[in-house]
């Protein structure tokens, strides 16, 4: 038997010539695997510079998230080997604790990589995670295509690989691998697209619920944005196609209602958690004035062989998640203006692009780098709106990079089967020049020093009763202690410390980055640079009155000479240390 690829007869239509056939599936799994290391391939070139040794490397560019992620793998095996609740965590900010479910804690990646975690350490699992989530999402995307959309094979190849390295997923995993796991986004979206066309509307609700359900537990944002875009696909279907979408209806709507139904049930624990929760909060106005500058369309982003790290100060330092370069830029609107008017699904997808392109923009335009007078969509939106105030609008791209990557499919396809052989082999190499300036090169990182090894032998543990918390210093916070918070990460969480990096609610119930600092940390944070604080009797008060609200047993701090000012410091309020191995010490408690 043979498969055409298609959406189906009653989604948006792309057009297929005739006699165009795919090889049956058996036939096909050698080019499947063939796409599987070359994107494998491309994803270990994206941490080529982690490889050499992955123990002592952190990012170059978001150390503090990177070091954030190695402790959530840490998180999950916690979890696992000791049967805790993982949608709540006292391993950080001892002892209130933190939502993880308020968090991005990626449990869906996390728990599987437990093994890996266990064997090999956090900081292994991470690269582990990086690599195979930039391809695994490449993959999934390209299979998409081959199976339902294109039949070139290099078109869904390069379709999958503008998805799954697009710039803005590349420039997060620099330190965020939540944002370049979309490895279940593809196949939700074509579920979506082919819901209720089957007649297996029981099924495929199922399998859509449960597909859900599992983003959730990846990135709830990208599944916010992804559901956002996949409204307006069928609405706008909808009102192109009402025939076909009436022929369909029924089936979609129940298909649909079973979706509810079981990602309902299954997520209804998980999102009281983390909406009622402990430690919850209702919005984030720190990310609300993020919006995309439409002129970065034009430029390619700095993690790309032809990027430049000026653009950052040229043109602002946004997350770059729409710099897909003029040459791209240009194909897929070329690509759109001559499909627009032929294909149902190139007119769907244009307003998708429309929409999403214009609802990125923020509260303020931005254009070439500069705010302008002009009020951009989330300017009527307010800050502490439910879902939408927890939203970044910068994000709302990653629908229009769905949208590039399945026009350079279909702009390749198409070329690539023009009768003219010298005007397809034109059209192909132009679409394929287009990417090249995308090809990402090694992320940047930078040395990061194992823990000391005090921690690492575990010698600190006569030190730390049960239900006391080792507190390091400098403390884990936002601004500082990236490095201890990699203590705990690396310690496979066997001890607790206080503060932290998270998000939690502030006073108004707001979220904010870490706990607010105590005046230990601030003393702490203003000695390291260079302007140590006076040491008065009511500084002491306050540090003791923190230590014992932290339930400290032990201050711990690196015997570096960089760190000796803040010896100095801390034997001053709190009485002499001790170096035991590679560390001072303090007995608190």
């Amino acid at each position: 038997m043979t498969a055409q690829p298609t959406l189906s007869t009653d989604a948006p239509e792309v057009a297929q010539p005739e006699a165009a056939t795919v090889a049956p599936a058996r036939r096909q799994w050698p080019l499947h695997l063939l796409a599987a290391v070359l994107f494998i391939g491309l994803g270990l070139l994206v941490m080529g510079n982690y490889l050499p040794d992955p123990n002592q490397r952190v990012s170059g560019h978001l150390a503090n998230d990177n070091t954030w992620f190695q402790w959530l793998l840490g998180h999950a095996q916690y979890s696992v080997t000791h049967w805790t609740n993982p949608l709540f965590s006292v391993r950080q900010n001892y002892p209130v604790g933190v939502n993880m479910m308020a968090n991005t804690s990626v449990l869906g990646v996390t728990v599987p990589l437990v093994p890996v975690t266990m064997l090999f350490g956090v900081r292994v699992a991470y690269l582990v995670w990086m690599v195979l989530a930039l391809a695994g999402s490449a993959f999934s995307a390209y299979f998409v295509l081959r199976r339902w959309v294109v039949r070139s094979w290099v078109a869904a190849f390069l379709g999958g690989a503008f998805f799954g390295f697009a710039p803005g997923f590349v420039h997060h995993a620099n330190g965020q691998p939540n944002f370049a796991s979309n490895f279940a986004l593809p196949f939700i979206v074509i579920m979506v697209i082919r819901l209720g066309v089957t007649g297996r509307w029981l099924r495929d609700g199922i399998i859509l619920g449960l597909l859900v359900t599992y983003q959730v537990f990846i990135n709830e944002e990208m599944l916010v944005v992804t559901a956002a875009a996949l409204v307006v696909t069928v609405l706008v279907h909808a009102l192109l196609s009402p025939r076909k979408a009436w022929a369909r209806a029924r089936s979609f709507v129940l298909a649909a209602t079973v979706t509810a139904v079981v990602a309902g049930v299954l997520l209804a624990y998980p999102l009281y958690w983390q909406f009622m929760g402990p430690r919850t909060f209702e919005a984030l106005p720190i990310y609300h004035s993020w919006g995309e500058d439409l002129g970065t369309y034009l430029y390619v982003a700095r993690d790309t062989i032809f990027g430049d790290p000026i653009v950052e100060t040229t043109m602002g330092k946004p997350e770059q998640n729409s710099w897909f370069g003029w040459p791209l830029t240009l194909v897929v609107a070329v690509a759109l203006l001559v499909g627009v008017r032929r294909h149902l699904t190139v007119r769907v997808a244009a307003l998708v692009l429309l929409v999403f392109a214009i609802m990125s923009m923020g509260p303020k335009i931005r254009w070439m780098g500069e705010y302008t007078d002009l009020p951009g969509p989330w300017h009527w939106i307010p800050d502490d709106l439910p879902v939408l105030g927890l939203l970044t609008p910068s994000r709302l791209t990653f629908a229009v990079v769905g949208v590039f990557a399945l026009m350079t499919a279909l702009a390749y396809d198409t070329v690539a089967r023009l009768r003219t052989r010298p005007v397809a082999w034109i059209g192909a190499a132009l679409v394929c020049a287009a990417l090249v300036p995308l090809i990402p090169r090694p992320l940047p990182a930078v040395e990061d020093p194992l823990p000391p090894t005090f921690i690492t032998s575990g010698a600190f543990g006569p030190y730390v009763p049960a239900g006391k918390s080792l507190i390091p210093l400098p403390l884990p916070n936002r601004y500082a202690g990236r490095e201890t918070l990699g203590w705990t990460a690396w310690g496979e969480q066997d001890f607790v410390v206080p503060e932290g990096y998270f998000l939690g609610p502030g006073d108004d119930g707001h979220g904010q980055h870490g706990a607010d600092a105590s005046t230990l940390t601030w003393m702490v944070e203003q000695t390291l640079k260079g302007k140590p604080p006076q040491v008065t009797g009511r500084r002491k008060i306050e540090v003791a009155a923190a230590i014992q609200r932290y339930r400290g047993a032990l201050l711990v701090l690196r015997d570096e000479p960089v760190n000796a000012p803040v010896k100095t410091l801390v034997d001053e309020l709190v009485g002499p240390s001790e170096q035991v191995m590679d560390v001072w010490i303090w007995r608190v408690g």
